[in-house]
């Protein structure tokens, strides 16, 4: 969750809140929110009252339950369209998707984190944490890696600082300046790798996608390790550079959030 800066008034307290209920992804009790949240029981409450009069709050009293708003889905869906790169690349996901029958993630930056916004499944289903909508780290992914790359240095220091850096394998990286080592590289070659960092057996080659020379998302080809090996991964270089330079191009006119 996002907590709210003391600059940032109540309207950011009352956004925080909004997402932290949203962050347990089911209707939530009072109780339950208030155990999580930084702020006053008085406050909390307040904030939940008026995102619920806002419609971007839903309260079933029979219930006692708190669970996202339909004006928040209006919202949602509007930005969606506005300024998600997914309704633009959809067409560009399906043929590479063909070529190379593996699971593709479409992703953008969100505060420092990576939001997952469309994905294809392989042929051959692969169990794990990516789905559209959901947000993961940046620092251990090929989509956030490959976003990271291209950052200038203001912007990489503040994604930095967001970074947990929890060793979620024995190959995530436990550090700033190993990470940056190796976005270095990432941008000397193009391509990032995720080489079982996230989660034990998943491996992907990820690419950005920039406007300008500046990224706006990034795309990538995942697969196991049962399935194939790290140089196999290169054999899907050249699909993924087109299919990453038809979804930039497609992007010339869009505008979107920076990062």
């Amino acid at each position: 969750m996002n907590i709210a800066r003391d600059n940032d008034g109540t309207v950011g307290k009352a956004l925080s809140a909004l997402e932290l209920v949203a962050a347990f992804e089911r209707p939530v009790r009072f109780s339950e929110v208030l155990e999580h949240s930084p702020y006053p029981k008085a406050t909390l409450y307040r904030f939940l009252q008026t995102l619920t009069n806002q419609g971007l709050l839903q309260y079933d009293p029979d219930q006692g339950v708190y669970s996202m708003g339909m004006r928040l889905v209006r919202l949602a869906h509007a930005a969606w369209r506005q300024s998600s790169l997914a309704p633009i690349s959809r067409d560009v996901l399906d043929i590479l998707y063909a070529q190379v029958g593996q699971t593709i993630h479409l992703a953008q930056m969100d505060a420092g984190q990576v939001l997952y916004v469309e994905k294809r499944t392989a042929i051959r289903p692969v169990e794990m944490f990516s789905q559209a909508g959901k947000v993961g780290p940046a620092y251990c992914t090929g989509v956030g890696k490959a976003m990271l790359a291209y950052l200038d240095d203001v912007t990489l220091e503040a994604a930095l600082q967001k970074q947990a850096f929890y060793q979620h394998t024995q190959f995530t990286h436990a550090d700033a300046e190993s990470l940056k080592t190796e976005l270095s590289q990432i941008q000397a070659e193009g391509f990032s790798y995720d080489r079982e960092e996230h989660e034990t057996g998943i491996i992907c080659i990820a690419k950005a996608i920039l406007l300008k020379g500046r990224p706006i998302g990034a795309l990538s080809i995942t697969t196991t390790t049962a399935r194939h090996s790290f140089d196999d991964l290169n054999e899907w270089k050249q699909p993924l550079t087109q299919a990453v330079e038809q979804i930039a191009q497609a992007a010339k006119d869009w505008q979107f959030p920076t990062l």
